[in-house]
């Protein structure tokens, strides 16, 4: 930012200096002896001047990425902090809810101990009254007994003759009852002591059972209580790691502030691009800052294409594109942005036609030749790549583009599209009426059957792609056919957008995981056999010949010339891991399977 300030002054200075650089001139013209001496200060000023210019030509587009990471920085923050807002309001009010259980557990655990020692008490008192009425009962029974035997004394004396037996005999049996009588008293007067103090067994148990169910209570709500301190210990320390991130984002946040520059107005943009305001709004919608950059700088470089007559031809080198070498001034042909993309259309349809196979950059001079002839065939191979240079917006030029410069394989391209193809299909089938509409569910079902290994998230998106929302019911319609159109300028449906993304993404993570068995430096040396078992070992599902294409692609080596599994070359093909992945990323790589669980420990 520092920088920029001073260009700016620079050119203030610049304009400023003026009138003293014709002030200069006249020196220059009246000082004869020191004219050269003169001039070459006025041009060493004047050189400076234009490097300023330059430097402050190049450092604009930091500006738009400055307001980017402002726009990014301040949505995060937002999210960050509704979401720690959120969070506090919910953790507050569990923690006022378990404050409120532990003070009802509290509270119950009193009354319970207090319940406790009231029956304590109340058993001590039975126990005395128990006690005394033992002792009342004992000496109650003694004077019944004296009673009785005083009342047998006087009936045996007053009627000898009663019991018509001998009464030798029935004193003799009187005494050893009597005798009976006073051991069964004793033994019944131990038994009332040893056991008069003693609870019903029933009794027991059920207080036992009580007492059971209240000691339960009490560990579970301790174990409760513990768990609910550590929790809060967590939520302290969470709430303290939030704060100072939060302090953080803030510090980051007035940095940027102060550094970057306030957002443009992409609204002036309207009257300047062709198409008025209208035109403007369609390009400009749903993209962010970064996307309206790279929109403008293809208007303005269609525009800066379309003022030039010809191209300058890049000569004869090793390193120039053979469907481009040439030496001299090339036309160009200035062809509509539709045209063009016609024009690929039809060398797609050609290339996917033809027997056999030559090289890409070949087969499309090639075509140019057989569509233009021959004189004009370098001036379109000039003009159609300028144009697909440019607009990397448009998704058939950028392809085309990729295929073409090597960045990306023809089959990855071709085989994209036959997945499309062949999703299109199995929705046309599954279209018994012929009406162009399926259900949600039907929707779904084609989904996972046609992409087995996708995620659900995955198949989410997809569907919210292609116009399935939240509140929809499974029984909803939808035109499918409306998600394979694709407009005037061959951009694609968001759904079909949406499955590119999604190969791009599901590579790259395949990638990863091949990166993290084969090693983690990208300068580590990589073997044909080492890289065979670790695409094995990531993906069990694959199949030898594509194991071999894979290999084949890894290390620029034709398929007959691939070493055996068992033979010792394949530890002397030696490559570091950087440039595998690197050959890999342009090749049509992709999970075959799942792979397999590792086993647990």
């Amino acid at each position: 930012m520092q920088d920029f300030s001073e260009m700016e002054d620079s050119v203030l200075v610049s304009s400023a200096c003026q009138p003293y650089r014709e002030i200069f001139e006249f020196f220059i013209e009246d000082f004869k002896t020191y004219k050269p001496l003169l001039s070459s200060i006025k041009n060493a000023y004047e050189a400076m001047l234009v490097h300023q210019r330059e430097k402050i030509q190049a450092l604009e587009p930091l500006k738009a990425k400055l307001v980017s990471m402002n726009e990014e920085c301040n949505q995060r923050i937002l999210a960050m902090q509704a979401e720690e807002r959120d969070e506090i309001s919910v953790l507050k009010r569990e923690k006022m809810n378990l404050l409120k259980l532990i003070d009802k557990k509290n509270e119950e655990k009193i009354s319970l101990q207090s319940e406790v020692s009231k029956l304590r008490k109340s058993l001590a008192e039975e126990y005395l009254h128990y006690l005394s009425e033992r002792d009342a009962r004992k000496i109650l029974i003694g004077d019944l007994n004296e009673l009785r035997y005083q009342r047998e004394d006087v009936s045996l004396s007053q009627s000898p003759g009663v019991w018509g037996e001998d009464p030798v005999k029935l004193t003799l049996a009187l005494k050893m009852t009597r005798q009976d009588l006073t051991r069964t008293q004793m033994e019944l007067n131990t038994m009332k002591a040893n056991f008069g103090d003693v609870i019903p067994r029933r009794d027991f148990e059920m207080q036992e059972k009580i007492n059971k169910d209240l000691q339960e209570q009490l560990d579970s709500l301790r174990a409760d209580y513990e768990e609910v301190c550590k929790e809060h210990e967590l939520l302290l320390q969470l709430h303290m790691s939030t704060l100072k991130e939060r302090d953080q984002f803030f510090s980051e946040l007035q940095e940027i502030q102060r550094t970057s520059t306030p957002r443009p107005d992409w609204v002036k943009c309207e009257d300047v691009v062709a198409g008025g305001p209208e035109r403007w709004r369609m390009l400009a919608e749903g993209k962010n800052s970064d996307q309206l950059v790279d929109v403008l700088l293809e208007e303005i470089g269609e525009g800066l294409l379309r003022e030039k007559d010809f191209f300058p031809g890049l000569g004869y080198g090793e390193n120039i594109p053979s469907f481009l070498r040439f030496d001299g001034l090339v036309e160009n042909k200035k062809p509509s942005k539709k045209d063009v993309i016609n024009l690929l259309k039809d060398a797609w349809k050609e290339r996917l036609t033809e027997e056999e196979k030559e090289t890409f950059p070949d087969f499309f001079f090639n075509f140019l030749e057989r569509r233009f002839g021959l004189s004009d065939a370098i001036a379109w191979a000039y003009t159609i790549f300028e144009n697909i240079k440019l607009f990397r917006s448009n998704e058939v030029m950028s392809q085309f583009y990729a295929v073409l410069m090597g960045k990306m394989t023809e089959s990855t391209y071709i085989n994209q599209k036959d997945r499309i193809a062949h999703l299109l299909k199995e929705m046309t089938n599954a279209d018994t009426q012929n009406e162009g509409l399926l259900t949600m569910e039907q929707f779904s079902t084609i989904l996972k059957n046609t992409f087995p290994l996708k995620k659900e998230e995955q198949i989410q998106e997809l569907m919210e792609t292609g116009g399935w929302q939240p509140n929809s019911s499974n029984s909803d319609l939808l035109n499918y056919h409306l998600l394979f159109t694709e407009n005037e300028e061959g951009q694609s449906e968001p759904f079909v957008q949406k499955l590119w993304e999604q190969y791009k993404d599901e590579k790259e993570q395949y990638l990863q995981e091949l990166k993290q068995e084969l090693g983690r430096n990208p300068h580590d040396e990589v073997t044909l056999s080492k890289l065979h078992g670790a695409l094995m070992t990531i993906d069990p599902s694959l199949d030898k010949q594509t194991v071999i294409a894979y290999l084949s692609q890894a290390f620029e080596l034709p398929v007959s010339e691939l070493p055996e599994e068992d033979n010792e070359k394949q530890e002397g093909t030696v490559i570091q891991l950087q440039t595998v992945l690197e050959r890999l990323r342009l090749a049509d790589i992709k999970r075959m399977g799942p792979r397999e669980p590792e086993p647990a420990s």
